[in-house]
């Protein structure tokens, strides 16, 4: 019997970017559970009631989004389809402060952090980020989800879509496995951590949100920034501020007026606009004033016995 799949139509409250907003959940440009084709964007995922098959469609003329979904798990990613587009995301009380804060906002004033309300699926690939480039991190976690995930439902699985795999799979791979995934014992010996209390971490997610913060960084090896990283995508967090990050607090010094930025003058700075850290910082480090690179790209290790 073919899955037909169900469609929903949405109607956004203000001219929201959907191209743009499903981007904060794509894993580099390969990412096996995300593809884009033109306006629309696939995104494979494995939801409470199973994997889906996900295609948003933005009908721009009409002020619609249209969305169609495969799989076990279709009605209840399209029950989500608004919060993953960021319709949960309270703007109203957001005040700039600055000038050069405002005008961050004007130039993306329809920009909302999305919330997938998924917590292994973005946990997983944020570890695998930790303390590596991200060409290394991608690759790791495409040889994941291709060798360990399974295949997309609907036509999904025809344009090569995959879903992770599931936290019980994850928590069971053997130590020679991450290894010829390309990663290390560190990051390894946290995925399987990460994965074996995902179940408890969801209640969390789900009962007690504000809770996240303080689960996730009760567990040995996730730190200030893997939890930040996660709490954005999976809750929408716009307070969560990836400090730590390699690039962060060069980029937001950058654009203040060319100063040296670190950690702690990244989070001064921001304090006063808890809590929306997160979105200030954000908006900061999109606004084209990088810093100039004088030195070489760091390069992925090779010492890992990858298996392609």
């Amino acid at each position: 019997m073919v899955d037909e799949g169900s469609e929903r139509i949405w109607r956004p409250a203000w001219a929201c970017p959907v191209g743009t907003l499903l981007r904060q959940h794509r894993r580099g440009a390969g990412d096996p559970t995300q593809r884009v084709d033109g306006a629309t964007t696939w995104r494979a995922a494995r939801t409470p009631l199973g994997p889906v098959t996900l295609r948003v469609e933005p009908l721009s003329a009409e002020g619609v989004v249209r969305a169609h979904a495969w799989g076990p798990g279709a009605e209840w990613a399209l029950d989500q389809l608004p919060a993953l587009l960021g319709a949960e995301d309270d703007v109203t009380r957001f005040d700039p402060r600055t000038p050069l804060v405002a005008e961050a906002w004007r130039r993306s004033a329809h920009w909302r952090l999305g919330r997938t309300g998924l917590l292994h699926e973005s946990l997983l690939p944020s570890i695998l980020e930790q303390k590596v480039t991200g060409q290394e991190a991608f690759a790791s976690f495409r040889r994941l989800v291709r060798r360990h995930g399974d295949p997309a439902p609907g036509p999904g699985a025809a344009l090569g879509l995959h879903v992770q795999p599931c936290a019980e799979v994850v928590a069971q791979l053997p130590s020679w496995e991450w290894i010829q995934l390309g990663v290390d014992h560190a990051r390894s010996s946290t995925a399987v951590r990460g994965a074996r209390l995902a179940g408890s971490l969801q209640r969390i997610v789900e009962r007690e949100p504000s809770r996240i913060d303080a689960a996730l960084r009760s567990i040995p090896g996730i730190g200030v920034w893997t939890s930040a990283e996660v709490r954005m995508r999976a809750l929408g967090d716009a307070d969560a501020v990836s400090y730590g990050d390699y690039h962060l607090a060069t980029q937001v010094g950058w654009a203040l007026g060319h100063t040296v930025f670190t950690d702690r003058d990244l989070a001064d700075y921001l304090a006063p606009w808890a809590p929306h850290r997160g979105r200030v910082a954000h908006l900061l480090r999109g606004i084209g004033m990088s810093r100039p690179r004088r030195g070489p790209k760091l390069a992925p290790r090779t010492h890992l016995p990858v298996r392609r």
